[in-house]
Protein backbone atom coordinates (compact mmCIF):
# COMPACT_ATOMS: atom_id res chain seq x y z
CA UNK A 1 0.00 0.00 0.00
CA UNK A 2 2.85 2.36 0.84
CA UNK A 3 4.50 1.70 -2.52
CA UNK A 4 1.22 2.46 -4.33
CA UNK A 5 0.79 5.71 -2.43
CA UNK A 6 4.38 6.69 -3.13
CA UNK A 7 3.89 5.91 -6.81
CA UNK A 8 0.65 7.91 -6.97
CA UNK A 9 2.30 10.82 -5.18
CA UNK A 10 5.25 10.74 -7.57
CA UNK A 11 2.90 10.65 -10.55
CA UNK A 12 0.94 13.65 -9.27
CA UNK A 13 4.17 15.51 -8.60
CA UNK A 14 5.39 14.88 -12.15
CA UNK A 15 2.08 15.95 -13.68
CA UNK A 16 2.20 19.13 -11.62
CA UNK A 17 5.75 19.84 -12.81
CA UNK A 18 4.67 19.15 -16.38
CA UNK A 19 1.74 21.55 -16.11
CA UNK A 20 3.90 24.20 -14.46
CA UNK A 21 6.65 23.65 -17.02
CA UNK A 22 4.28 24.14 -19.93
CA UNK A 23 2.55 27.11 -18.34
CA UNK A 24 4.07 29.67 -20.73
CA UNK A 25 3.05 27.70 -23.81
CA UNK A 26 -0.36 26.89 -22.30
CA UNK A 27 -0.98 30.49 -21.29
CA UNK A 28 -0.50 31.71 -24.85
CA UNK A 29 -2.67 28.98 -26.38
CA UNK A 30 -5.43 29.04 -23.75
CA UNK A 31 -5.62 32.83 -23.68
CA UNK A 32 -5.72 32.97 -27.47
CA UNK A 33 -8.58 30.45 -27.57
CA UNK A 34 -10.57 32.53 -25.10
CA UNK A 35 -10.02 35.65 -27.22
CA UNK A 36 -11.08 33.88 -30.42
CA UNK A 37 -14.08 31.90 -29.22
CA UNK A 38 -15.76 34.06 -26.60
CA UNK A 39 -19.41 34.12 -27.80
CA UNK A 40 -18.49 33.15 -31.34
CA UNK A 41 -19.34 30.38 -33.78
CA UNK A 42 -16.72 28.10 -35.23
CA UNK A 43 -16.81 29.86 -38.59
CA UNK A 44 -14.12 30.22 -41.22
CA UNK A 45 -12.74 33.38 -39.61
CA UNK A 46 -12.45 31.72 -36.21
CA UNK A 47 -10.74 28.70 -37.76
CA UNK A 48 -8.23 30.92 -39.52
CA UNK A 49 -7.49 32.74 -36.27
CA UNK A 50 -7.11 29.42 -34.45
CA UNK A 51 -4.71 28.09 -37.07
CA UNK A 52 -2.63 31.29 -36.81
CA UNK A 53 -2.58 30.93 -33.02
CA UNK A 54 -1.31 27.34 -33.22
CA UNK A 55 1.37 28.29 -35.75
CA UNK A 56 2.64 31.06 -33.47
CA UNK A 57 2.71 28.49 -30.65
CA UNK A 58 5.18 26.49 -32.81
CA UNK A 59 2.93 23.56 -33.62
CA UNK A 60 4.00 24.01 -37.24
CA UNK A 61 1.98 24.85 -40.34
CA UNK A 62 1.04 21.27 -41.25
CA UNK A 63 -0.02 20.16 -37.77
CA UNK A 64 -1.90 23.42 -37.16
CA UNK A 65 -3.81 23.01 -40.40
CA UNK A 66 -4.72 19.40 -39.57
CA UNK A 67 -5.93 20.34 -36.10
CA UNK A 68 -8.08 23.21 -37.35
CA UNK A 69 -9.56 21.02 -40.08
CA UNK A 70 -10.45 18.21 -37.68
CA UNK A 71 -12.17 20.69 -35.40
CA UNK A 72 -14.07 22.14 -38.38
CA UNK A 73 -15.18 18.68 -39.50
CA UNK A 74 -17.00 18.10 -36.23
CA UNK A 75 -18.16 21.54 -35.10
CA UNK A 76 -18.20 23.94 -38.06
CA UNK A 77 -20.71 26.81 -37.87
CA UNK A 78 -21.82 25.82 -34.37
CA UNK A 79 -21.56 27.85 -31.20
CA UNK A 80 -18.65 26.58 -29.18
CA UNK A 81 -17.23 27.60 -25.81
CA UNK A 82 -13.48 28.13 -25.27
CA UNK A 83 -13.37 25.19 -22.85
CA UNK A 84 -14.88 22.92 -25.52
CA UNK A 85 -12.21 24.07 -27.96
CA UNK A 86 -9.46 23.28 -25.43
CA UNK A 87 -10.88 19.81 -24.80
CA UNK A 88 -11.18 19.10 -28.53
CA UNK A 89 -7.66 20.40 -29.20
CA UNK A 90 -6.23 18.26 -26.42
CA UNK A 91 -7.83 15.15 -27.92
CA UNK A 92 -6.61 15.93 -31.44
CA UNK A 93 -3.07 16.76 -30.26
CA UNK A 94 -2.97 13.57 -28.17
CA UNK A 95 -3.93 11.56 -31.28
CA UNK A 96 -1.07 13.16 -33.25
CA UNK A 97 1.63 12.58 -30.64
CA UNK A 98 0.44 9.26 -29.16
CA UNK A 99 2.29 7.04 -31.68
CA UNK A 100 5.60 8.67 -30.72
CA UNK A 101 5.24 8.13 -26.96
CA UNK A 102 7.72 5.29 -26.59
CA UNK A 103 10.04 5.12 -23.58
CA UNK A 104 13.72 4.34 -24.11
CA UNK A 105 14.05 0.64 -23.37
CA UNK A 106 17.29 -1.29 -23.05
CA UNK A 107 17.44 -4.61 -24.89
CA UNK A 108 18.78 -7.01 -22.24
CA UNK A 109 20.25 -9.43 -24.80
CA UNK A 110 22.55 -6.69 -26.13
CA UNK A 111 25.53 -5.99 -23.84
CA UNK A 112 26.57 -3.30 -23.76
CA UNK A 113 23.56 -1.50 -25.18
CA UNK A 114 25.20 1.54 -26.78
CA UNK A 115 23.37 4.86 -26.70
CA UNK A 116 24.89 7.67 -28.79
CA UNK A 117 23.67 11.09 -27.66
CA UNK A 118 23.82 13.97 -30.15
CA UNK A 119 22.57 17.54 -30.45
CA UNK A 120 23.57 21.17 -30.81
CA UNK A 121 25.40 23.19 -28.19
CA UNK A 122 23.35 23.90 -25.09
CA UNK A 123 20.55 21.45 -25.83
CA UNK A 124 21.09 19.56 -22.58
CA UNK A 125 22.90 16.45 -23.86
CA UNK A 126 25.26 15.98 -20.94
CA UNK A 127 22.55 16.57 -18.35
CA UNK A 128 20.26 14.13 -20.14
CA UNK A 129 23.01 11.48 -20.11
CA UNK A 130 23.53 12.02 -16.38
CA UNK A 131 19.83 11.68 -15.64
CA UNK A 132 19.50 8.52 -17.72
CA UNK A 133 22.60 7.06 -16.05
CA UNK A 134 21.02 7.61 -12.65
CA UNK A 135 17.70 6.12 -13.75
CA UNK A 136 19.33 3.04 -15.31
CA UNK A 137 21.37 2.49 -12.14
CA UNK A 138 18.20 2.67 -10.07
CA UNK A 139 16.81 -0.07 -12.33
CA UNK A 140 19.76 -2.25 -11.36
CA UNK A 141 21.73 -1.90 -14.59
CA UNK A 142 25.48 -1.42 -14.78
CA UNK A 143 26.27 1.74 -16.70
CA UNK A 144 29.36 3.37 -18.19
CA UNK A 145 29.72 6.86 -19.69
CA UNK A 146 32.02 8.20 -22.40
CA UNK A 147 32.92 11.90 -22.24
CA UNK A 148 33.01 12.30 -26.00
CA UNK A 149 32.52 16.07 -25.97
CA UNK A 150 36.24 16.68 -26.13
CA UNK A 151 35.91 20.23 -27.45
CA UNK A 152 35.00 21.64 -24.06
CA UNK A 153 36.85 20.88 -20.83
CA UNK A 154 33.72 21.96 -18.96
CA UNK A 155 31.68 19.23 -20.67
CA UNK A 156 34.18 16.56 -19.61
CA UNK A 157 34.10 17.79 -16.01
CA UNK A 158 30.31 18.05 -16.04
CA UNK A 159 29.96 14.43 -17.16
CA UNK A 160 32.42 13.31 -14.47
CA UNK A 161 30.24 15.04 -11.87
CA UNK A 162 27.16 13.25 -13.18
CA UNK A 163 29.11 9.98 -13.14
CA UNK A 164 29.97 10.49 -9.48
CA UNK A 165 26.35 11.29 -8.63
CA UNK A 166 25.10 8.18 -10.38
CA UNK A 167 27.95 6.00 -9.15
CA UNK A 168 29.09 5.02 -12.65
CA UNK A 169 32.55 5.08 -14.29
CA UNK A 170 33.38 7.71 -16.92
CA UNK A 171 35.81 7.09 -19.77
CA UNK A 172 37.40 10.48 -20.42
CA UNK A 173 40.43 12.00 -22.09
CA UNK A 174 41.93 15.45 -22.25
CA UNK A 175 40.34 18.39 -24.01
CA UNK A 176 40.97 18.04 -27.74
CA UNK A 177 41.32 14.25 -27.63
CA UNK A 178 40.00 12.25 -30.59
CA UNK A 179 36.33 11.61 -29.86
CA UNK A 180 36.03 8.50 -32.03
CA UNK A 181 39.07 6.94 -30.37
CA UNK A 182 37.57 7.65 -26.98
CA UNK A 183 34.27 6.06 -28.03
CA UNK A 184 36.21 2.98 -29.20
CA UNK A 185 38.04 2.81 -25.87
CA UNK A 186 34.77 3.16 -23.98
CA UNK A 187 33.12 0.33 -25.90
CA UNK A 188 36.17 -1.91 -25.40
CA UNK A 189 36.09 -1.30 -21.66
CA UNK A 190 32.31 -1.70 -21.42
CA UNK A 191 32.58 -5.06 -23.18
CA UNK A 192 35.43 -6.20 -20.95
CA UNK A 193 33.61 -5.22 -17.76
CA UNK A 194 30.23 -6.59 -18.85
CA UNK A 195 28.39 -3.25 -18.62
CA UNK A 196 24.71 -3.29 -19.50
CA UNK A 197 24.60 0.24 -20.95
CA UNK A 198 27.19 2.52 -22.54
CA UNK A 199 26.14 6.18 -22.93
CA UNK A 200 28.34 8.15 -25.32
CA UNK A 201 28.33 11.94 -25.10
CA UNK A 202 29.32 13.91 -28.21
CA UNK A 203 30.33 17.48 -28.85
CA UNK A 204 27.52 19.93 -29.36
CA UNK A 205 27.57 20.77 -33.02
CA UNK A 206 25.54 22.99 -35.26
CA UNK A 207 23.79 20.99 -37.93
CA UNK A 208 25.28 23.22 -40.66
CA UNK A 209 28.93 22.58 -39.70
CA UNK A 210 29.92 19.84 -42.11
CA UNK A 211 33.29 18.97 -40.54
CA UNK A 212 31.68 18.42 -37.16
CA UNK A 213 28.89 16.34 -38.65
CA UNK A 214 31.56 14.29 -40.45
CA UNK A 215 33.21 13.62 -37.09
CA UNK A 216 29.88 12.28 -35.83
CA UNK A 217 29.78 9.85 -38.75
CA UNK A 218 33.33 8.78 -37.86
CA UNK A 219 32.29 7.98 -34.27
CA UNK A 220 29.55 5.71 -35.63
CA UNK A 221 32.00 3.99 -38.03
CA UNK A 222 34.55 3.39 -35.28
CA UNK A 223 31.97 1.97 -32.87
CA UNK A 224 30.90 -0.48 -35.58
CA UNK A 225 34.44 -1.87 -35.85
CA UNK A 226 33.85 -3.39 -32.42
CA UNK A 227 30.11 -4.00 -32.72
CA UNK A 228 28.56 -3.86 -36.21
CA UNK A 229 25.13 -3.22 -34.66
CA UNK A 230 26.23 -0.19 -32.59
CA UNK A 231 24.97 2.31 -31.71
CA UNK A 232 21.77 0.55 -30.70
CA UNK A 233 20.12 3.88 -29.97
CA UNK A 234 20.97 7.25 -31.51
CA UNK A 235 19.30 9.86 -29.39
CA UNK A 236 18.89 13.51 -30.40
CA UNK A 237 18.41 15.96 -27.55
CA UNK A 238 16.34 18.99 -28.57
CA UNK A 239 15.98 22.26 -26.70
CA UNK A 240 12.31 23.32 -26.79
CA UNK A 241 13.26 27.00 -26.71
CA UNK A 242 14.68 26.75 -30.25
CA UNK A 243 11.16 26.36 -31.67
CA UNK A 244 10.92 25.48 -35.35
CA UNK A 245 14.71 25.21 -35.65
CA UNK A 246 14.30 21.85 -33.92
CA UNK A 247 12.84 20.46 -37.15
CA UNK A 248 15.96 21.22 -39.18
CA UNK A 249 18.07 19.65 -36.43
CA UNK A 250 16.10 16.40 -36.67
CA UNK A 251 16.62 16.34 -40.44
CA UNK A 252 20.36 17.04 -40.28
CA UNK A 253 21.21 14.66 -37.46
CA UNK A 254 18.95 12.01 -38.95
CA UNK A 255 21.13 11.98 -42.05
CA UNK A 256 24.37 11.55 -40.09
CA UNK A 257 23.45 9.48 -37.05
CA UNK A 258 20.43 7.38 -38.10
CA UNK A 259 18.32 8.69 -35.25
CA UNK A 260 16.15 6.24 -33.35
CA UNK A 261 14.44 8.77 -31.07
CA UNK A 262 14.25 12.18 -29.44
CA UNK A 263 14.36 13.77 -26.01
CA UNK A 264 13.01 17.29 -25.64
CA UNK A 265 14.42 19.41 -22.82
CA UNK A 266 13.74 22.83 -21.31
CA UNK A 267 9.98 22.74 -21.81
CA UNK A 268 9.82 24.59 -18.50
CA UNK A 269 11.69 27.57 -19.91
CA UNK A 270 9.84 27.89 -23.19
CA UNK A 271 6.69 29.36 -24.66
CA UNK A 272 7.33 27.13 -27.68
CA UNK A 273 6.36 23.71 -26.33
CA UNK A 274 4.14 23.16 -29.35
CA UNK A 275 7.24 22.31 -31.39
CA UNK A 276 7.03 18.81 -29.95
CA UNK A 277 3.75 18.39 -31.83
CA UNK A 278 5.37 19.62 -35.04
CA UNK A 279 8.23 17.10 -34.63
CA UNK A 280 5.82 14.25 -33.94
CA UNK A 281 3.65 15.11 -36.94
CA UNK A 282 6.54 15.56 -39.37
CA UNK A 283 8.94 12.77 -38.40
CA UNK A 284 7.05 10.24 -36.28
CA UNK A 285 10.26 9.39 -34.39
CA UNK A 286 9.84 8.02 -30.87
CA UNK A 287 9.90 10.74 -28.24
CA UNK A 288 11.57 8.90 -25.39
CA UNK A 289 11.30 11.55 -22.72
CA UNK A 290 10.70 15.20 -21.98
CA UNK A 291 12.43 17.44 -19.47
CA UNK A 292 10.74 20.11 -17.37
CA UNK A 293 13.50 20.99 -14.93
CA UNK A 294 17.05 20.42 -13.74
CA UNK A 295 16.37 17.65 -11.19
CA UNK A 296 17.09 14.01 -11.98
CA UNK A 297 13.36 13.23 -11.72
CA UNK A 298 12.43 16.02 -14.13
CA UNK A 299 13.26 13.82 -17.13
CA UNK A 300 10.37 11.43 -17.55
CA UNK A 301 8.90 9.22 -20.30
CA UNK A 302 6.71 11.17 -22.69
CA UNK A 303 2.99 10.70 -22.09
CA UNK A 304 0.83 11.93 -24.96
CA UNK A 305 -2.43 12.67 -23.13
CA UNK A 306 -0.83 14.40 -20.14
CA UNK A 307 1.31 16.55 -22.47
CA UNK A 308 -1.60 17.47 -24.77
CA UNK A 309 -3.83 18.56 -21.91
CA UNK A 310 -1.07 20.52 -20.19
CA UNK A 311 -0.19 22.24 -23.48
CA UNK A 312 -3.69 23.71 -23.86
CA UNK A 313 -4.04 24.56 -20.16
CA UNK A 314 -6.29 21.73 -18.98
CA UNK A 315 -6.05 19.75 -15.76
CA UNK A 316 -5.43 16.07 -16.37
Amino acid sequence: MTDQKTGDSGKRSWLRRLKDGLSRSAGNISGGITDIFAKRKLDSGALEDLEDLLITADLGITASGKIAQQLADSRFDKNIEPEEVREALADIIADIVEPTAQPLEITPTIKPFVILVVGVNGSGKTTTIGKYARQFREQGKSVMLVAGDTFRAAAIEQLKVWGERAGVPVVAGKQGADASGLAFEGLERAKAEGADVLLVDTAGRLQNKEHLMAELEKIVRVLRKLDPTAPHCSLLVLDATTGQNALSQVEAFGDKAALTGLVMTKLDGSARGGVLVACAEKFGLPIYAIGVGEGVDDLQPFEARAFARALVGLED
